[in-house]
Order: C-alpha cells, then sequence, then structure tokens
C-alpha cells in the first residue's frame, strides 16, 4: 500500500514543465517591447534595402544607351528630358550637371565635372548614410538586452534581502529569468542587425563604384560634346 504513493508522487515529479517561446518572451519584461519594435525595424530595413540597393538603381543599361545616343547626337535637350523621367542616380546626376550648364553656357568643363562630382558624393553620402540604421539597430539592441539584465538582477536581489523565505526562490528565479531573458534578446536581435549592415556595407561601396563609373562615362563624352560644339 505504501508503494502505491510513492510510484504516484514519483510520476507527479518526473513530469517535465513546458514553457512556450512566448511565454520565455514575456518573462523578459517591460524590455521586450523595444526590442520587439527594433527587430521588427530590422527585418523592414533589410527588405527595402534589399530592393533599393541594387544596381538598377543606379545605372541601368536602358538609360546608359539612351544617354550616349543622345549625346553623340548632341541633343542636350533631349537628355535632360530623358534624366527627369528616370529614377537613376547617375540620372539625377546628368541632371544636376545639364541645368548647370543650361544655367552658365560660359562654365568650363572643370567646373560641369565639379558639380557632378558633388551632386555624386551628395548621393553616396545618402546611401551610406540609410545602412548606418541597422548599424544603429545593432549597438542599441544588446545595450538594452543589458539594461533588462540590470533590472533582473536588481529584482534578484531584492527577494534576497525580502523578509519573506516562503516566496523568496520564486522571486529570485524570476529576476534570475528576466536576466537571461533580455540578455539573450538582445544579442539576437544586435548580432543579426550588425551582420546584415557588413553585408549592405559591401553592396553600398559596389554601388557607389558603379555610380563612379557611369558618371565619368556620361560626363566625359559630354565634355567631349561641348569641345565639338565649340569648336
Amino acid at each position: 500500500m505504501v508503494a502505491a504513493p510513492a510510484a504516484l508522487a514519483q510520476e507527479v515529479i518526473e513530469v517535465p514543465m513546458k514553457t512556450s517561446l512566448w511565454q520565455i518572451a514575456l518573462s523578459g519584461g517591460y524590455v521586450m517591447i523595444p526590442l520587439a519594435a527594433l527587430s521588427i525595424l530590422a527585418v523592414m530595413l533589410i527588405l527595402v534595402y534589399l530592393v533599393t540597393l541594387r544596381r538598377g538603381a543606379v545605372a541601368t543599361s536602358r538609360y546608359m544607351q539612351t544617354a550616349e545616343a543622345l549625346i553623340r547626337k548632341k541633343d542636350y535637350l533631349g537628355l535632360l528630358a530623358i534624366s527627369n523621367r528616370h529614377n537613376e542616380a547617375v540620372a539625377r546626376i546628368v541632371q544636376r550637371t545639364l541645368d548647370f550648364m543650361t544655367k552658365n553656357p560660359r562654365a568650363t568643363l572643370a567646373e560641369a565635372r565639379e558639380i557632378a562630382q558633388a551632386e555624386g558624393t551628395r548621393l553616396a553620402g545618402a546611401l551610406n548614410q540609410q545602412i548606418t540604421y541597422l548599424a544603429d539597430i545593432g549597438t542599441i539592441a544588446p545595450m538594452l538586452g543589458l539594461f533588462g539584465t540590470v533590472l533582473g538582477m536588481i529584482k534578484s536581489f531584492t527577494a534576497v534581502a525580502s523578509d519573506i523565505a516562503a516566496s523568496r526562490p520564486m522571486l529570485l528565479a524570476h529576476g534570475v529569468s528576466e536576466a537571461l531573458v533580455t540578455t539573450a534578446a538582445g544579442l539576437l536581435v544586435g548580432i543579426p542587425a550588425m551582420a546584415a549592415y557588413s553585408f549592405f556595407r559591401g553592396r553600398v561601396q559596389a554601388r557607389i563604384s558603379d555610380l563612379e563609373a557611369a558618371t565619368t562615362q556620361l560626363i566625359a563624352l559630354l565634355g567631349v560634346g561641348s569641345s565639338d560644339r565649340r569648336e
């Protein structure tokens, strides 16, 4: 008769407690809310950069072929109209350069190149500025995780100093759990964000190189056409 209650107690002890991922996230406390927001923002930025940081956003073969044909024909008004209709970065540089040359007929080729270089530098800076948001997320997320860790440890030490001995182990476990969960969540958001930043940084450098090559090619053709026109 004694073996039955003992076996029943053993079965009760051996039953594992299942904890869902949602329950683990809730145990992290209020710090998990900004971490969740940062994770959603990081995913959205990655998807946007996958679409916008492609070679077609800098220069397309269709625009380059059309622009070269118009420059050889010395149809600068047509080139300006085509550049206004295209959203490529090189089209914006050509548009700014042609606007300057139209408003300043006596401007030299060196001055036109300076305008093109200044616009190209501005666009390159804008590309670099975009991806820094991922680096910011990669820096802020672990700091938030560390903040949650500090809050959890404070709760744990408060539980140790508590006068109620019965609830002390539960409060201590809750504080340690919150500290560990927020640390893991901060790293889980920060590490992929920094990895994505490193990936897109290389892509931005490639796009800047494509922009420089396309701009140099068109500005050189514009310089030849302007020299022929002046002669």
